[in-house]
């Protein structure tokens, strides 16, 4: 069985409290459907990166320039809402994982769908 490090529980922490955060007291509009999917914090918790995605993938760029100028701010509140030492430095990433997954997913309907059309 996996042992779960200070890291890991660390960035499970900060995903919550910033999934409050953004519910609770984003105002910028490009933020209302960021959907933070993972952080992932370094062993010695100085930085994280935290993954997000959103419905509207037209909005990734604007969104991710939004969360990274909100960064310091989402710092400041977590280091108030968390019993840390030191709250790491937040680096918000757009998370092209489900795009991706589509489209491989699509290849394969396509390749199947082909090869039926010429199976005997």
């Amino acid at each position: 069985m996996q042992e779960f490090g200070r890291e890991d529980r660390v960035g499970t922490e900060i995903h919550r409290e910033l999934a409050l955060l953004l519910r609770d007291e984003a105002r910028d509009p490009r933020l209302s459907s960021v959907t933070l999917q993972e952080v992932r914090v370094v062993r010695d918790l100085s930085h994280a990166k935290v993954f997000f995605s959103l419905l509207d993938t037209t909005q990734a760029k604007a969104s991710e320039r939004a969360l990274n100028k909100a960064a310091a701010f989402l710092r400041r509140r977590l280091a108030q809402a968390m019993s840390l030492r030191s709250v790491p430095r937040l680096t918000f990433i757009y998370d092209t994982s489900f795009e991706t997954g589509a489209r491989v997913s699509s290849l394969i309907d396509q390749a199947l769908a082909k090869d039926e059309g010429h199976g005997d």
